[in-house]
């Protein structure tokens, strides 16, 4: 970890060269010269900001420009702590004393004066010839406090997006005793006509009187002291990956550095320290409750008193809190991102580097539950004005909070509620108006799913009265007596909800609390853990709702099985290899009227489909040693075999059964069950000749069913929504090592976490390792490290063709054998990331933004068809399962090459004509595990081999992409050479002609790149 450490340090470290230097002092003099051509005694009135005079309700605001009484830099650069890629330089300019009153303390004066000084100041750099453009900002997203950003027209290709920021600071403006947290310092706050405290008031106006004096403390015990400095860069970076507590209610680059003084000043830091040590020990005392009960204070000396006033002071606090914008909720997420980081350090790879400082932690990959609120346009967000103690948002933030507390109660661990209100263009000089303008985020994590999908609450006894009245008043008419089962009478709460939908309880509890308690409607509440159902939900009925019929089916053909008395092996046992038996089939299986055994009344709709697929289900006989040696011999025995238990089943039990050469099909209770045949002869056999020659050629059934089988069992206890067992393991790995999350609690998290783990993964030299169990110890671990080292042998000398790109090794399968040895390979594997990290980014964009463009969802599962070279679009009515497609592909670009008509040989539902006769015909018109789809895949592959490659949807999709192939070695190239010529429209109509029937049309894209 170190060396990594080293290097990300390299990467965020600015480089404080002399030409960085000078860029740096150049800019300060350029603003220093304009605040200089300023003239003394300009009058300034409410004109220069009138909207934000106004907004924030001061008066008295008029005052004579003087000079600012020092320009000096702060912050990181004066202790060279800047993380890239923020790269600015506080300037702090102090307000003189001549331009306010002594009791402009009062009734915001000071914030009006502090902005109009700014907007003064602003006026003579945006005409200087030396500065580029000057923008507005926030300190720390408090819109009253307003700090300019100015870009100098002087650039350094070194340090992109170079600026200057100018704060205004406040030192011995005022006497500190007339801010006493106890005071009232705006009129307008009171209740009844008595007057309220303004704590978060009068800490905004200390925080610029002490601000030149905290920077001096830190500057102090930071400056010559490379460690400390370091670890504060570090600790930036591990903040600025968590969105949640980069915040303006938590934290940010100062107040951090002032954790690291504090901890010095304590004695927990000392200078024989690493970087990596003072790290660890921050962060375990951010992570200890004790460590904020003493909180953080700056010592105040009084500026400007007189003694009696220094009296005063000298009885009271003499502390200031620079904590004092941190809200409850924001330093409990603080001290869990402690606690979960302190963890990644033990129990994560390479000391947890990567999920510590490199891993994106943002609201949509963080939180189980996000919810948008668009308050643009929503007058009643400042209907008592945009500040008093604190300003509207920030009030609203907390009424928020509360609502979704109290509501959603046990069911959440933590709601947090974050609204980054300041515009990223915003024109102070018109006013706050424009600061709602940004939706409103709520993250929510869920306690357990038990408790978030529950559809009754139970509330107080009505005997209680008090409680009863509360409950009504909060519930209002949803809240309702009721008797329980147990005799309890209580107030009680019903969300009435279908057992596949129980995800969305959450979702109906927070619309009903936010539009009830702050009127908002509900098309401007956006709740995001719907919004990908559509995938998953096939028509109007529950689609796991046949899963009892398919296990009880499965039981009833297992104990048949085990019966079976005329094979010379009794079947031991029976395991489903199917992943709807671990219900994780995107398209669960539904009972089909004609896989019923022989003698059953068929009941046919309308749309009777023609095509079923088989459920695969492993069995093993008894031991014996009659077996072959053979390989090939195995096979045949196991054919025998699986033909004499299907004739065993029709004859005892009236089953209906299909066989070929391969496979035996059994229809039953409205499924096809395929059997299969494992013998560990078949797996010995393979394992003793490994490496030879024969052994490369065959590919083994047995270890096939065998790495099926131990997959079956090992993720049978999973709860997943993905079908191909690889993808299954990767899931697998987001809920068995969450480090640095806790597990995903729902499917629009877990979808975005397996996207960023596709997409971020460092598949070229790093396995990914899947122990369930925890079976594997350092031995098993040290074995899966040796052979996948034996995969990158060949890296450097061949990047692009590496066996194994995607290494997923289990406890079963420690050379990544089962899954992913040929499938994808490093082109392939290469455009998966790619649309996973698109999709990711997309999906992150869904969650945050504003949108209204339903389709913007759809495009998750969408493959734009114009990033193939030509496109092959199939018949839909002739897809064996046509019900499947999610979304039609149509496609208006590239050059028709071929059209064709549907044949009319298959239907994917049977016709009318096809019902007529005997039971017997009708069910012989079933076809089994027909895909029309994989028959020309395989036909194109044999025909076309290494002319292109083929991209399609296994699932049911309308359309193949095609991309043109490349060929490595030299002596192919020759052999291909007449193939290449041809003309690629002509390749494209032989693809058509394969798919004579099936093939609606055909669109060349992009030809062949010509070869040398």
């Amino acid at each position: 970890m170190d060396l990594k450490t080293t290097e990300l340090l390299k990467e965020v470290q600015l480089h404080y060269s002399p030409a960085f230097s000078k860029l740096v002092n150049d800019s300060v003099s350029a603003i220093k010269g304009s605040i200089a051509k300023i003239p003394q005694d300009l009058q300034v009135t409410a004109d220069f900001a009138p909207g934000f005079v106004k907004d924030i309700g001061a008066d008295k605001v008029e005052f004579k420009f003087k000079k600012p009484k020092s320009i000096q830099i702060g912050g990181s650069y004066s202790i060279q702590c800047i993380a890239k890629p923020d790269i600015n330089v506080d300037l702090y300019v102090r307000l003189p004393k001549g331009c306010f009153h002594e009791k402009d303390y009062l009734n915001h004066r000071y914030h009006a004066k502090r902005c109009l000084y700014l907007c003064i100041v602003k006026k003579f750099l945006t005409s200087s010839p030396l500065v580029h453009k000057v923008e507005w900002s926030t300190l720390q997203n408090e819109a009253r406090k307003p700090v300019l950003l100015v870009h100098p027209a002087m650039k350094l290709v070194e340090v992109p997006g170079f600026v200057v920021r100018l704060i205004p600071t406040a030192t011995s403006l005022f006497s500190i005793s007339k801010l006493n947290l106890e005071r009232n310092n705006v009129r307008a706050l009171n209740q009844g006509g008595i007057s309220q405290p303004t704590p978060k008031y009068n800490s905004s106006i200390l925080e610029d009187m002490l601000m030149e004096e905290a920077a001096e403390s830190v500057n102090k015990i930071f400056l010559g002291w490379k460690e400390l400095g370091e670890a504060l860069i570090l600790l930036k970076v591990w903040a600025r990956q968590r969105t949640s507590i980069y915040a303006h209610d938590c934290l940010n680059g100062f107040f951090l550095s002032f954790i690291l003084a504090n901890l010095v000043n304590r004695n927990q830091i000392n200078k024989s320290m690493k970087a990596m040590e003072i790290v660890r020990v921050t962060l375990r005392s951010i992570a200890s409750p004790g460590f904020w009960t003493r909180g953080l204070y700056l010592q105040m000396k009084e500026q400007s008193a007189t003694s009696k006033e220094k009296m005063q002071l000298n009885q009271k606090s003499t502390a200031f809190n620079l904590a004092f914008r941190m809200t409850t909720v924001g330093c409990i997420q603080l001290q869990d991102e402690a606690t979960l980081t302190l963890q990644c350090f033990e129990k994560c790879g390479d000391g947890g580097f990567e999920e510590i400082f490199i891993t994106k932690i943002d609201f949509p990959s963080k939180y189980d539950h996000c919810i948008r609120l668009n308050l643009k346009g929503r007058s009643e967000v400042f209907s008592s004005g945009f500040c008093l103690d604190d300003e509207c948002w920030r009030v609203y933030e907390e009424k928020v909070h509360n609502v979704l507390t109290e509501g959603l109660s046990d069911r959440v661990k933590l709601v947090r509620v974050i609204w980054r209100n300041t515009p990223s263009e915003c024109i102070i000089e018109n006013g706050l108006s424009k600061f709602s303008s940004e939706p409103l985020l709520i993250g929510i994590s869920v306690s357990s799913l038990e408790k978030s999908s529950r559809v009754v609450d139970i509330g107080p006894n009505p005997e209680n009265k008090e409680e009863s009245v509360n409950f009504r008043k909060f519930w209002g008419d949803k809240a309702e007596l009721r008797r329980f089962k147990d005799g309890t009478i209580a107030e009680s709460l019903v969300w009435e909800s279908k057992q596949w939908e129980r995800h969305l309880v959450l979702k109906t509890i927070a619309e009903y609390v936010l539009t009830r308690h702050l009127s908002l409607p509900k098309e401007n509440v956006a709740n995001i853990v719907d919004q990908l159902d559509f995938s998953l939900v096939h028509g109007s009925t529950d689609p796991m709702s046949h899963s009892a019929s398919l296990l009880e089916a499965f039981e009833v053909l297992s104990k048949r099985l085990r019966l079976i008395q005329d094979i010379p092996l009794k079947v031991s046992t029976v395991q489903p290899l199917d992943s709807a038996f671990r219900f994780t089939s995107v398209f669960p299986p539904e009972p089909h009227p004609l896989a019923n055994e022989k003698g059953d009344v068929l009941r046919l709709s309308r749309f009777t489909p023609s095509c079923i697929q088989p459920l695969e289900v492993m069995i093993q006989l008894e031991g014996s040693g009659n077996w072959p040696m053979d390989e090939v011999a195995i096979e045949k025995t196991k054919c025998a075999f699986l033909l004499k238990i299907g004739q065993s089943l029709k004859d005892n039990w009236g089953m209906t059964c299909t066989a070929t050469e391969d496979t035996v099909d059994v229809l039953m209770s409205g499924y096809a069950f395929r059997l299969k045949i494992w013998h560990e002869r078949g797996l010995s056999l393979l394992k003793r000749e490994t490496g030879s020659d024969q052994v490369k050629r065959v590919s083994s059934m047995d270890e096939e069913l065998f790495f099926r089988s131990q997959h079956s069992s090992m993720v049978n206890g999973l709860q997943a929504c993905l079908v191909d067992e690889a993808i299954e393991l990767l899931v697998a790995y987001l809920f068995l090592k969450p480090l640095p999350y806790e597990a995903p609690c729902s499917r629009i998290t877990g979808f975005l976490r397996f996207l960023r783990l596709l997409s971020d993964y460092d598949w070229t030299f790093s396995p990914l390792v899947v122990d369930i169990n925890n079976d594997l110890g350092s031995d098993g671990e040290k074995e899966i490290t040796e052979n996948f080292m034996l995969t990158r042998k060949t890296y450097e000398t061949n990047t692009q063709d590496i066996e194994h790109a995607m290494f997923v090794a289990t406890v079963y399968d420690r050379s990544s054998e089962a899954w992913t040895r040929f499938s994808p390979n490093s082109s392939e594997l290469k455009r998966l990331v790619a649309y996973a990290r698109s999709s990711a980014n997309l999906l992150t964009k869904l969650v945050l933004e504003d949108h209204s463009d339903s389709l913007r969802w759809e495009g998750l599962f969408r493959t734009p068809l114009n990033n193939f070279d030509a496109v092959v679009l199939l018949h839909r009515d002739k897809l064996p399962h046509p019900q499947r497609l999610l979304f039609p592909s149509e496609l208006k670009q590239g050059m028709y090459v071929a059209r064709g008509n549907p044949s009319k040989i298959f239907h994917p539902f049977l016709l009318p004509g096809d019902l007529k006769g005997s039971s017997e015909e009708v069910r012989n018109k079933l076809l089994v595990d027909f895909d029309p789809l994989r028959c020309l895949l395989g036909d194109l592959k044999e025909e076309f081999s290494g002319t292109f490659k083929l991209w399609y949807d296994s699932l049911g999709g309308d359309a193949v992409g095609v991309t043109w192939g490349t060929h490595n070695s030299k002596k192919r190239e020759r052999e291909d050479t007449g193939e290449k010529e041809k003309n690629p429209s002509k390749v494209l109509k032989g693809v058509g002609e394969a798919g004579q029937g099936f093939v609606r049309s055909i669109h060349l894209l992009k030809a062949p790149r010509p070869t040398s």
